[in-house]
């Protein structure tokens, strides 16, 4: 039997219920258990499989674990670091999910490299005592749009920096579906685990860039702030659609 703890903080709730619900469904599926208990400023997540599927149980907490620093983590030094002039809400939002999205490979390999497995992860310290090399990254990416802040106050110049950005996200779905409802929008995947509905504007943009489409299909009932940046980031990817329709049977007639 192979056993592993992963220990995190109490201040950091999201964290602790992101991998301990995603930890407990894949481990469940390979027989194995998996079970929490808090402490006073502490929680601890104990997984257990048998050595046959220990391999496979160490690959996808891998994945886990280097998407929880490359998403919670790395958007807290964000904005702890980053200090743009732009005043648009949604347009800054945009831009800090490019920038998490940015050269997320190497984040990866980073990360990856420097996990062990041995028996005990203890994720702060982890990431504050092995992943210096991580942060120095980010710092300089961080760095260098502070340290152009002015030149990114003229409307096209920042643009142009998003657009760059976004272009250099690695391809992760090859096409989606985003229908506008009457309870938000809907996002239609070739993976059903990355669909999700009941999405407010600021939801749909993080939403498409996180899944950095190579083909957009946006049936809206009219054009708004939300689908005017999602058209101005991706350009030639996206097909417009105004449809009354709320559900996803319009796609079969007004698909282009």
């Amino acid at each position: 039997m192979w056993e592993y703890s992963i220990n995190i903080k109490n201040s950091n709730p999201q964290i602790i219920s992101y991998i301990f619900s995603a930890s407990k469904k894949y481990i469940e599926k390979l027989g194995g258990v998996a079970t929490i208990y808090a402490e006073k400023e502490h929680s601890w997540i104990i997984l257990a499989v048998n050595e046959q599927s220990k391999e496979k149980a160490q690959n996808f907490l891998c994945k886990c674990l280097t998407r929880v620093i490359c998403s919670f983590f790395k958007t807290d030094f964000l904005e702890k670091k980053l200090n743009l002039p732009i005043k648009d809400k949604m347009e800054v939002l945009a831009f800090k999910k490019a920038l998490i999205n940015f050269d997320k490979e190497t984040d990866f390999y980073i990360i990856s490299k420097n996990l062990s497995f041995d028996s005990v992860l203890y994720l702060e310290s982890f990431y504050n005592f092995r992943l210096i090399k991580l942060r120095d990254k980010w710092e300089e990416l961080i760095s260098l749009a502070n340290e152009n802040k002015d030149y990114l106050i003229n409307s096209e110049s920042f643009f142009d920096l998003l657009k760059f950005l976004v272009d250099n996200i690695d391809i992760n779905e090859p096409e989606i579906d985003i229908i506008e409802g009457d309870d938000g929008y809907r996002i239609f995947s070739g993976d059903e685990e990355n669909s999700m509905e009941g999405l407010t504007s600021e939801n749909l943009i993080s939403s498409v860039i996180d899944l950095s489409p190579q083909k957009i299909n946006l049936y809206c009932k009219k054009e708004n702030c939300a689908t005017d940046l999602i058209k101005r980031i991706y350009e030639k990817r996206v097909n417009l659609k105004f449809s009354k329709e709320s559900n996803k049977e319009c796609l079969t007639f007004s698909k282009i």
